[in-house]
């Protein structure tokens, strides 16, 4: 890789929500990395849709996800895709951590 390929930055861990945080691990204009960390049962991630496609992977930690009109509990080594403009949401069973990638990058998490 060039320097011109690769850019370190960090990233603010952000809050999201009661016992929910976000941090952008790694960014580039086609593509965005993106640990959630959930540090409580009960903890949500509310429901909610974007335009961008959507990779999750457990990366600890067990969760129930709405994913449209399905629900699913997923656990750690569990992964899945959403398409653009799917709603989806989350409910924290065990603590632990999801790894969300999207294409295009998620302009409002900068």
């Amino acid at each position: 890789m060039t320097g011109r390929d690769a850019v370190m930055t960090e990233f603010q861990v952000v809050p999201t929500a009661p016992g929910v945080s976000r941090q952008v691990l790694s960014d580039h204009a086609q593509l965005m990395v993106v640990a959630f960390r959930f540090g409580a049962s009960g903890a949500i991630g509310a429901l909610h849709s974007h335009p961008h496609v959507q990779a999750t992977y457990v990366e600890s930690g067990r969760f129930r996800f709405t994913l449209g009109s399905e629900e699913r509990e997923v656990g750690a080594g569990d992964s899945f895709v959403l398409p653009s403009g799917q709603t989806h949401g989350c409910v924290c069973l065990v603590p632990g951590v999801l790894i969300d990638t999207f294409t295009p990058r998620r302009e409002d998490f900068l």
